[in-house]
């Protein structure tokens, strides 16, 4: 059976960085772009890709673009996605093998992005980020992601309607120790990595805190 990838691409030009956590938040909403997507759902051009990958691991990865890399990018099927400061691009999932040459060669690494000021206190729904690992940019996006993806199959058909509504309004922040140990027994969804990469196996990355889902 052939394991599927969605992979994420991220816009970061020489002199353009995105901010740290508008990309984790631009990730998670693209994600949540492609979910909702009506080519993704029933009989449409993505819906059996989609299946197919929901069904065994949802793995995905983030790669960085830039210039005529962002270009070439942005001319294959996938959605866009634009926050304050970070663009995002979306792709379909394909098996490993069939990734386009234009993503497959995109590097993973150099996607350490910085905020620029001090956060807002978040309006929710919150992607809670585990204050006790250390991840990349990239890896803390496709976690963010996960989380996303997540609290979308958690939800009502209703809850998914109000969320598409709202734009997939979400706050990404990396909660207190002592908020996280709360997190962890109030039964929202989490994201437990397969460990491949950065973080042990095992570890609880990010939980997804939808008010839809506490009521």
């Amino acid at each position: 059976m052939d394991e599927y990838v969605l992979t994420l691409v991220v816009r970061v030009e020489k002199n353009a960085r995105p901010g740290q956590t508008d990309a984790l938040e631009t990730a998670a909403r693209a994600v949540l772009a492609i979910l909702a997507d009506e080519r993704s759902i029933g009989e449409g051009e993505w819906a059996e890709a989609m299946r197919a990958w929901q069904d065994a691991r949802i793995r995905k990865v983030v790669r960085r673009a830039r210039g005529a890399e962002w270009r070439r990018a942005e001319a294959l099927p996938g959605i866009t996605v634009t926050g304050d400061t970070a663009e995002v691009r979306v792709f379909p999932p394909v098996p490993l093998d069939a990734v386009p040459k234009d993503l497959a060669k995109l590097q993973v690494t150099g996607t350490d992005f910085e905020d620029p000021d001090d956060l807002d206190a978040p309006e929710s729904p919150v992607l809670w980020i585990n204050p006790g690992l250390t991840m990349s940019s990239g890896k803390a996006m496709a976690q963010c992601g996960h989380a996303a993806h997540l609290a979308w199959l958690a939800l009502s058909e209703s809850g998914r309607k109000e969320w598409v509504a709202a734009d997939f309004a979400l706050a990404v922040r990396t909660a207190t120790p002592g908020q996280w140990q709360r997190l962890l027994t109030s039964g929202l969804p989490v994201v437990q990595d397969a460990g491949f990469t950065e973080v042990a196996p095992g570890s609880r990355t990010v939980i997804a805190d939808h008010p839809l889902l506490t009521r």
